[in-house]
């Protein structure tokens, strides 16, 4: 029998000072040491209870079940990008090659591109995100807005980049002012990183 894998916290790309002073030291353990790694416990939870059901015959509410998968999991993925698509100040940079020209194809200017996308972060509803995303169906870069971790997500589109706008993601260094954290984020886009999602998403 194959051996049952599970979720596991990956590793920062860079020191938890990195990025200071845009996210702080503290703010980033709390938030990746505590909050990313509850995400990655719950799903793993919800997979040994699945697992346990099938070996015992037990029926499960699935629908329970299910629904928490998709919070814990989706909490776990976008994370993750979370994480590599910041980078310190200094590495951010600007947009370039194929990410630069699809965003000026589609906005206008880069400098549309982030206004809406801020926009899109500060109304997002409750606690959620802000995802540049691609369809390839169409071949166009779209803006999503996720609430919590997994409501109104655009099925099977390529997430290029994303925003926690959870409170959780700024609250030890911006109190309430999500504004103020939406316009630090721009100051440490892994500009590199995002364009690679672009070219793997091209391919």
């Amino acid at each position: 029998m194959v051996e049952k894998r599970f979720y596991s916290l990956p590793d920062l790309p860079y020191g938890y000072d990195a990025l200071e002073p845009h996210i702080s030291e503290g703010q980033l353990r709390l938030h990746h040491d505590k909050h990313h790694a509850a995400y990655v416990n719950g799903a793993n939870a919800v997979l040994e209870r699945l697992e346990a059901a099938r070996q015992a015959g037990a029926e499960l509410d699935m629908k329970a079940a299910l629904k928490e998968l998709s919070f814990q999991a989706g909490g776990h993925v976008l994370h993750s990008l979370f994480w590599s698509n910041l980078a310190p100040a200094a590495e951010s940079g600007e947009p370039k090659g194929a990410l630069a020209e699809a965003l000026k194809d589609e906005f206008g200017s880069l400098e549309r591109f982030r206004k809406e996308f801020t926009l899109a972060a500060a109304s997002t509803e409750g606690s959620g995100w802000a995802a540049l995303a691609w369809c390839g169906m169409i071949g166009r870069p779209v803006i999503m807005q996720i609430e919590k971790h997994n409501v109104n997500v655009y099925p099977a589109f390529r997430i290029l980049m994303v925003l926690d706008v959870w409170e959780h993601a700024y609250y030890l260094d911006y109190k309430n002012e999500r504004g103020k954290f939406v316009e630090a984020f721009w100051k440490i886009v892994n500009w590199d990183e995002v364009n690679k999602r672009l070219e793997a998403a091209l391919k």
